[in-house]
C-alpha cells in the first residue's frame, strides 16, 4: 500500500512526516525518503525506458501487468569531513554517511518462457546521475550504535518489500513489481561494521571466507567464498551464547571473527576502487623495499625507510610531477600503476635481475585489473578474464618466492582478494565494477 503520489516530503529520520527539508529542526541528525516512496520516483523516471524496453523486445504492452522484477544495488558509505569550514551553523557532528540505491536491471517473466527477459540494463551504473540517495545522516560510520539505529527502519522497510508486490501505473496501465536488493556498494570497513565482523587488522582477514592472514599468505589463491549473512547471524549466536564452553580463543577461532550482531545483509563482493588503493599503497611500500634492497638485509630501522621513500617521491615528482600524498587516493592509484611509473621506480633499482621481477609483476597486475574495475568483463576484456586465474597464480608465485620478505606469514586484505575471489564474484555477479562500488 504506497502512496499513490510519489512527490513527497522528506522524512526525517528521527521525527516523522515533514513537508519540506527547511522545516526539520537544525539538530536532526537524519533525513531520509521512505524506501518504497523512494523506489517508486525512480520508477517513474524510468517509465519511458521501460516501456520502450518492451517494445524492443516485441512484447505487447497491455499484456505486460505482471512478472516484472527489479534489481536494486545499495550502496552505504562515510562521506568524511563535511564540517562547516567557517560559519556559524548549527554543531553538527563533522563526519557523515550516506545510503543510496541504483536501479540496476527491470526485467519481465513472460508465459512459456523460462527466463526473464530484460527490458530495462543500467548503462552507467557508477554514474551519480542513476545512484539515488536515500538517507544522509551525520553520523561517523564507526559509531556502531547510531548507524544502526538511523539504518534500522531501513532494514525493515527493505524486508517488507522484499515480501511484498508494488503494484504501480507505468504507461497507463497498473503493473506489479517485485524487487531483490543486492548490498554490493560498501567498502571493506562498512562490510565488517554491518555484518559483525572484526575490524580490518583482524587475523581474519577476509569478508568472503573464513581464511586467517597466515592461511592466506601460504595458501594466495585457492578460496571459495563462503561467508554469508545468515551465517554470520548463527556465528554470533554461538559468539554470545558459549554453548560449547570455550576459551575466548576457541570460541573466537569458532565464529572466524564474528564478534557483533550483524544487522544488514551484504552481497559478498569486492569494493573495486578500494582494491585499487589497498593494491596501489602495497606496490607503493615494494617500491621502497626495492630501492633499499630489502631482499639482503633484516630489519633496515625507520631512518633508512624515511630516505627510501623520499627518495622515491623526490624522483617521482621529478619526472612524472607525482604530488607525495599522505595517504594514497584513486588518482595517485591510478597514476602509480602503470609501466610508465615502474620505469621511472625502476632508475632508482640497482639490480637489474630486481628490475625486471618488478616489471613482470606490474605487468601480470595489469593484466588482471581490468577484470575487476570493467562493468561487463566478457564483453570488455574477455582475453583477460580467461587468463586471470593462471595471472594470478604466477602473480602470487613472484610474491612468495622473489619477496618472500614481505610476504612470509602475512598478506594485506585486498591483495588476498584480488588473488583468490575475483574470478568467482565475475562468474557469479558477471562483473565486479558495475556492482561494488558506490558510484
Amino acid at each position: 500500500n504506497v502512496s499513490s503520489s510519489w512527490d513527497v516530503g522528506i522524512i526525517d529520520g528521527l521525527s516523522g512526516w515533514t513537508t519540506s527539508v527547511d522545516d526539520v529542526p537544525a539538530d536532526t541528525i537524519s533525513r531520509r525518503f521512505r524506501y518504497d516512496v523512494a523506489l517508486v520516483s525512480a520508477l517513474k523516471d524510468l517509465e519511458e525506458d521501460i516501456m520502450e524496453g518492451l517494445r524492443e523486445r516485441g512484447l505487447d504492452d497491455s499484456i505486460c501487468t505482471s512478472g516484472f522484477t527489479v534489481v536494486v544495488k545499495e550502496s552505504c558509505d562515510g562521506m568524511g569531513d563535511v564540517s562547516e569550514k567557517h560559519g556559524s551553523g548549527p554543531a553538527v557532528p563533522e563526519k557523515a554517511v550516506r545510503f543510496s540505491f541504483t536501479i540496476m536491471s527491470i526485467s519481465i517473466r513472460v508465459e512459456g518462457e523460462d527466463d526473464g527477459i530484460t527490458i530495462f540494463q543500467e548503462q552507467k551504473p557508477n554514474s551519480e546521475l542513476s545512484c539515488r540517495p536515500l538517507c544522509l545522516m551525520f553520523v561517523d560510520e564507526s559509531d556502531h550504535e547510531t548507524l544502526t539505529a538511523i539504518l534500522g527502519p531501513v532494514v525493515a522497510e527493505r524486508k517488507a518489500m522484499t515480501e511484498s508486490r508494488l503494484i504501480l501505473s507505468v504507461g497507463g496501465l497498473l503493473r506489479s513489481f517485485r524487487f531483490f536488493f543486492r548490498g554490493t556498494g560498501y567498502d571493506e570497513k562498512m562490510v565488517r561494521e554491518i555484518e559483525g565482523l572484526e575490524a580490518s587488522g583482524s587475523t581474519y582477514i577476509c569478508t568472503l571466507c573464513d581464511s586467517t592472514r597466515a592461511e592466506a599468505s601460504q595458501n594466495m589463491v585457492l578460496h571459495s567464498i563462503t561467508r554469508s549473512h545468515d551465517e554470520n547471524l548463527e556465528r554470533y549466536e554461538i559468539w554470545r551464547t558459549n554453548p560449547f564452553s570455550e576459551s575466548s580463543d576457541e570460541l573466537r577461532d569458532r565464529v572466524k571473527g564474528v564478534s557483533a550482531k550483524p544487522f544488514m545483509e551484504t552481497q559478498p563482493t569486492l569494493d573495486a576502487l578500494h582494491c585499487d588503493i589497498g593494491n596501489a599503497t602495497e606496490f607503493y611500500k615494494i617500491f621502497q623495499d626495492e630501492i633499499g634492497e630489502v631482499y639482503q638485509k633484516s630489519n633496515p630501522s625507520r631512518e633508512e625507510r624515511r630516505r627510501w621513500r623520499s627518495t622515491l617521491d623526490k624522483h617521482l615528482r621529478k619526472k612524472l610531477k607525482f604530488k607525495p600524498v599522505m595517504r594514497m587516493n584513486g588518482n595517485y592509484a591510478r597514476r602509480l600503476m602503470t609501466r610508465e611509473a615502474v620505469e621511472v621506480v625502476c632508475e632508482l633499482v640497482p639490480s637489474e635481475d630486481r628490475r625486471e621481477v618488478l616489471r613482470k609483476l606490474m605487468d601480470l597486475y595489469l593484466q588482471m585489473k581490468p577484470v575487476w574495475r570493467s562493468t561487463c568483463p566478457s564483453r570488455d576484456c574477455p582475453d583477460q578474464l580467461c587468463q586471470y586465474s593462471y595471472n594470478s597464480q604466477q602473480f602470487a608465485d613472484l610474491l612468495s618466492s622473489m619477496f618472500k620478505y614481505r610476504y612470509d606469514g602475512k598478506i594485506t586484505n585486498y591483495l588476498h582478494k584480488t588473488l583468490a575471489h575475483v574470478p568467482e564474484i565475475v562468474e557469479r555477479d558477471g562483473s565486479i565494477g558495475a556492482w561494488a562500488s558506490e558510484g
